[in-house]
């Protein structure tokens, strides 16, 4: 098994472009609960690098794990898949 294929994709949505060359990307994950097997929708917040600053808020995006960037920041922004108007 090779490296790049244990890395983990996420899709989400951009929440935050504030930074530089750094994002927020929201995403969300239906869950089912354990005793009334009703689903929860459940989100998470990443920091994701974006070299070009090419991504705004409301994207739809593809990320990507990688080698630890800064304090918070593991996550590479890889592709954008929908772009917000």
């Amino acid at each position: 098994m090779t490296e790049n294929s244990r890395k983990q994709e996420l899709l989400g949505v951009i929440t935050s472009d504030k930074m530089d060359k750094t994002v927020v990307v929201t995403v969300e994950r239906l869950e089912k609960h354990p005793v009334f097997s009703k689903y929860i929708r459940r989100r998470s917040k990443f920091k994701a690098h974006d070299e070009r600053n090419e991504c705004k808020i409301g994207d739809k995006v593809l990320i990507k794990e990688c080698r630890p960037i800064s304090k918070d920041k593991s996550w590479r922004v890889v592709k954008i898949l929908e772009r917000q108007e």
